[in-house]
């Protein structure tokens, strides 16, 4: 049985690269819900992450395959798009890679934070070597109290592990988990579920994001639905074109998987996600019950955002349809004075044309005395014909003589 190539030696043999949909890609049903779509794929990036198959080029573009598909289907608009209009929908452009640190060289990890510091948004992942750790169920859990304050120091591309355990009460009233970093450092705020053999399995992720002096991320389990804010889907549509990126503005608030805590131990974890530092952080698991009326602002908040979201939605269509007219208006505006501009200049040569006078230029200031007087002079004598211009002549000839003649008498 012949073993099957890599991208680049298809590419170099020639042969016609299609892609796989989507879902065949993770395995998983068009009808699958976020979270069954988030767990296949981890499931399936953990299997083929470059750093467990080190120079396997089949592994390698595997992976790349498995972040594609999940990059469409963990969108819901690019999920929409694909459903309706397939890859073209969603352009190339979009096969973006997570790239996980820990799996760089020096050399690389250099070069992704000098990007970074640039402005280059890098999406970054938690660590195959954590994340297999915690599926098989070997990493340290410390115990945290509800209300407790935790500060410590995570290394780069390492996590810290805690373990909560609620009651029926604290379940009820709904849980708050908050990190914060004050050297404004880049770190994840994890959340595990157990599996049935015992491991912890990645449910969901929270990005740090920089505020002020800090940088801090949330978890909030409210028993409604809560929101995120995935940032990074409108920087993608801004670097493409600023009024696209507008409409897509409120495309990456999109609801927790998860609303709710069920009374027993719960997981979270901090992940260091700084490129070569440490990452000093407070953790804190609060429970909701004192902050009643914030929760009713919050939900009334956020149901405003996904009404704006939707009435975004509408007014881009009626947006892109009336600047369609008023480009269409704009192309015809420009004609109509090109052609009334035309029509005045025809108009001012054909008024022109009504004349016997031969065209004449207009002398410049320092010649225009001796132009009159040479002028002067030519009328006259044409004026005056040849017998006029012979008197002229002798007239000129007697001036001489009694000039001659007054010189003389003088000496």
């Amino acid at each position: 049985m012949p073993s099957r190539k890599s991208r680049s030696e298809k590419k170099d043999a020639g042969e016609d690269e299609l892609r796989r949909d989507p879902y065949e890609v993770l395995g998983i049903s068009s009808n699958s819900t976020d979270q069954e779509i988030k767990s296949a794929y981890r499931k399936m990036a953990l299997r083929y992450h470059p750093d467990k198959n080190p120079n396997d080029p089949v592994a390698a573009d595997m992976f790349k395959e498995i972040t594609f598909a999940y990059d469409i289907l963990s969108d819901a608009e690019k999920r929409r798009q694909y459903a309706t209009d397939g890859f073209e929908a969603v352009g190339s452009e979009n096969e973006e890679l997570e790239v996980d640190i820990s799996s760089l060289g020096a050399v690389n990890t250099i070069f992704a934070a000098l990007f970074s510091k640039l402005g280059v948004p890098i999406r970054t992942t938690v660590s195959a070597n954590v994340l297999e750790e915690a599926l098989n169920g070997v990493v340290t859990t410390l115990p945290l109290m509800v209300g407790q304050v935790v500060s410590r120091k995570v290394e780069k591309q390492c996590a810290h592990f805690y373990s909560v355990k609620l009651t029926e009460e604290d379940a009820q009233a709904g849980l708050i988990c908050r990190v914060q970093s004050s050297s404004k450092s880049k770190f994840k705020l994890l959340y595990f579920d157990r599996s049935e053999n015992g491991g912890l399995s990645l449910a969901l992720q929270e990005d740090s994001r920089k505020t002020g002096k800090f940088s801090f991320a949330g978890l909030y389990f409210f028993g409604f639905p809560v929101y995120r804010f995935d940032h990074r889907v409108n920087t993608r549509a801004l670097s493409r074109d600023p009024e696209t990126g507008f409409f897509k503005r409120l495309d990456g608030f999109q609801p927790c998987e998860i609303i709710e805590l069920k009374a027993g131990s719960h997981v979270f974890a901090v992940y260091g996600d700084n490129f070569f530092k440490s990452v000093s952080y407070t953790l804190q698991v609060v429970t909701s019950a004192p902050f009643a009326k914030e929760k009713e602002i919050l939900r009334s908040t956020e149901a405003e955002i996904v009404s704006k979201r939707a009435e975004l939605l509408k007014f881009e269509s009626e947006y892109r349809e009336v600047f369609a007219q008023f480009t269409e208006m704009t192309s015809r505006c420009n004609g109509e004075i090109q052609e009334i501009d035309e029509l005045l200049k025809r108009r001012n040569e054909i008024q022109a044309s009504y004349t016997t006078l031969p065209p004449t230029r207009q002398a410049s200031s320092k010649n225009r005395s001796w132009s009159w007087s040479r002028n002067s002079l030519l009328t006259e004598r044409k004026e005056g014909g040849e017998g006029e211009e012979g008197e002229v002549t002798v007239r000129k000839e007697e001036r001489k003589k009694r000039w001659f003649k007054t010189k003389t008498l003088r000496k």
